[in-house]
């Protein structure tokens, strides 16, 4: 009986990584068909469409996004501390928020909670939102209108508070008080360290919203110098369609001599880059702070 399931279990052990072998190449097949189609001749996409082996090998997509290197760079420059000032920040105030809304000594804890669970249902709209932001608060044009904006969110403090009351017991904090800690060091020295799981959870999402943005700069930024590279970008695709689409008018074919396709690609590319090559760093993390967040509020 044993012999036979051992059997079983090895024919399903085997059919899992077949599974999770496959799911893998279904996810990295787009991918590569990116990384290809970005060093790829235009004209050859345009005539024989994407190809996992490029058939004609071609920089002139990375080239037309860097044609002015300042211009990206800076762009980069804006997404990149944007994304890690905005990150570190509301880090600092949601674990904050999330470990006050789960002390049971905190007489309001439920009125907050359901007042900030409530601004998920219920907005005032954008163009309140754009009012308060431009007249109010003159965020116009500032790098701070890049930062302020989404450095809370109800749906993260919900998640960073069920984390923290599932792996930070109360008898710790009991035991930090008796011995003479106040409130801001037990947070700071041991909800902070009990807590990287879900903290690494909530920086990804929010690092991911910081760097993906590029409506903030559409609605705030006029002054080029304060563009996020995904607005930058946004741009540039514009302009070439522009561009193409004056030669389609003028019966001139332009879609050749501009490589429309293999820069969209490209700026894809490097678009995606640094959070491809972020995310392997904090997998356990993630995983771990989705589920006990989840499971245990």
């Amino acid at each position: 009986m044993k012999i036979k399931e051992e059997k079983y279990y090895g024919l399903f052990q085997t059919m899992a990584y077949l599974v999770v072998t496959l799911v893998t190449l279904a996810c990295l097949f787009p991918f590569l068909l990116i990384i290809s189609a970005s060093v790829t001749d235009n004209a050859s996409i345009i005539r024989e469409g994407y190809h996992l082996i490029p058939p004609k090998f071609s920089l002139e997509g990375y080239k037309m996004v860097f044609q002015f290197p300042k211009e990206v760079l800076q762009a980069y420059w804006v997404t990149t501390s944007t994304t890690v000032v905005g990150t570190i920040l509301g880090l600092f105030f949601m674990t904050m928020a999330g470990y006050v809304l789960q002390r049971k000594d905190f007489k309001y804890r439920n009125q907050l909670a359901f007042y900030i669970y409530f601004t998920t249902l219920f907005g005032g709209g954008l163009i309140p939102w754009y009012i308060m932001l431009t007249k109010y608060f003159n965020l116009m044009d500032t790098y701070a209108v890049l930062v302020l904006p989404g450095l809370m969110s109800p749906f993260l403090i919900i998640l960073m508070k069920n984390f923290i009351r599932s792996a930070v017991p109360d008898e710790i904090i009991e035991s930090a008080k008796i011995d003479g800690a106040n409130d801001f060091t037990i947070y700071w020295r041991i909800v902070l360290h009990l807590s990287m799981p879900g903290i690494a959870t909530v920086g990804l999402f929010l690092a991911l919203h910081y760097w993906n943005d590029w409506f903030t700069s559409s609605l705030f930024i006029n002054d080029q110098k304060l563009y996020q590279l995904q607005y930058y970008l946004y741009n540039i695709i514009n302009t070439i369609a522009f561009i193409t689409n004056m030669g389609a008018g003028t019966g001139v074919t332009l879609t050749e001599d501009i490589p429309t396709e293999s820069t969209k690609m490209a700026m894809a590319l490097i678009v995606t880059g640094p959070m491809v090559l972020l995310y392997p760093f904090i997998q356990r993390y993630f995983v771990k702070g989705l589920t006990i967040g989840a499971v245990k509020g």
